[in-house]
């Protein structure tokens, strides 16, 4: 039953996706200027030959997103995911994108020569950022130009989210610090209004007034990664699942507070390990915990937070009032 039932999920998906792939114009015309496209930042993306010594963009961003020694700022490693993520929300979307008049615009090569004028940009002053933007700019525009204007207006979305590819490394630093800060004062006070632990902060540091433990919250543990995932879900559920400015907004804005109290949460479940078992048992979760599972801890919080919100601000589907004659059952 099992494999008859996933052997006709994958005819589905084939069956949809040819359908889709037949319904699309342009399609040569499209895949043949991208390919053009991304061998131009395949071979002169990248301007910088310092530490990724490399004429491409792309490989550039792979290395960014994931340090080859794993020891360097990880907080960038959405960016590998976010693609995957676009292209998903455009599957989910197809029907109302086959549905448009899908033709040629060409006021689109305005949008391809703004992209190539960002990437010369980025390419002369050695900001491979710049040639970033530059690059999933033209892919719109080159979608605008083979599937026209309409296209553009109905996947904007799902374009915007590539700005989470776009790496931080130390500019996230005037972020990154502040967060540390908050953090610190708010398990300071959990400690000694609530929990009754004893704890000192100084700066960003958590330090046991007997000597028997001290945690510094770096860069790493400022919670900025669960923050950019936290807030690229927010933004994805909802323009995905609500319609109204308002809740969109207060939903997205909700990203910010649900994110700091995971990364709370954890922090405290760290001290507490300390305080009841001692200095080995807050370093085991601080590393983690049995195969990583506590430095999870921050996602469950924003995440069911998120899902909660959004059920409660989702548009309801109005009750058929009852005609005369009609009584209800």
């Amino acid at each position: 039953m099992e494999k008859r039932a996933t052997s006709g999920t994958y005819k589905d998906f084939q069956s949809e996706f040819l359908a889709c792939w037949q319904r699309l114009p342009n399609k040569g015309f499209f895949f043949a200027l991208l390919a053009a496209w991304l061998a131009l930042f395949q071979f002169l993306g990248n301007s910088t030959f310092g530490f990724i010594p490399s004429p491409s963009l792309l490989r550039w961003m792979y290395d960014v997103y994931v340090p080859k020694d794993f020891s360097g700022n990880q907080d960038d490693v959405q960016g590998l995911i976010i693609p995957f993520v676009v292209v998903g929300i455009f599957w989910w979307k197809r029907k109302e994108l086959m549905a448009l008049s899908l033709r040629m615009w060409w006021p689109a090569l305005l949008l391809l020569g703004g992209a190539v004028v960002l990437h010369i940009l980025g390419y002369m002053v050695q900001q491979p950022r710049i040639s970033i933007i530059g690059l999933f700019v033209g892919i719109y525009g080159l979608m605008g130009l083979a599937w026209g204007r309409e296209w553009l207006g109905a996947s904007f979305f799902p374009f915007f989210l590539f700005g989470f590819c776009i790496p931080l490394g130390t500019l996230s630093l005037s972020i990154t610090f502040p967060l540390r800060l908050l953090v610190c004062h708010l398990v300071e006070w959990v400690c000694h209004f609530i929990l009754a632990i004893d704890i000192v902060r100084d700066g960003t540091a958590l330090i046991d007034p007997t000597g028997h433990y001290q945690y510094e919250v770096a860069a790493a543990c400022s919670g900025m990664r669960s923050l950019v995932t936290t807030l690229a879900l927010a933004l994805i559920y909802a323009w995905l699942s609500l319609r109204k400015p308002w809740k969109r907004a207060i939903l997205i804005a909700s990203a910010f507070p649900l994110a700091v109290f995971g990364n709370l949460l954890r922090m405290l479940t760290i001290v507490i390990a300390a305080e009841i078992w001692g200095a080995k048992a807050g370093n085991y979760v601080h590393e983690g915990g049995p195969l990583g599972i506590i430095s999870l801890l921050p996602y469950i919080p924003a995440f069911g937070g998120l899902f909660l919100l959004a059920h409660w601000l989702r548009e309801r589907k109005a009750e058929p009032s009852l005609t005369e004659g009609q009584r209800p059952a």
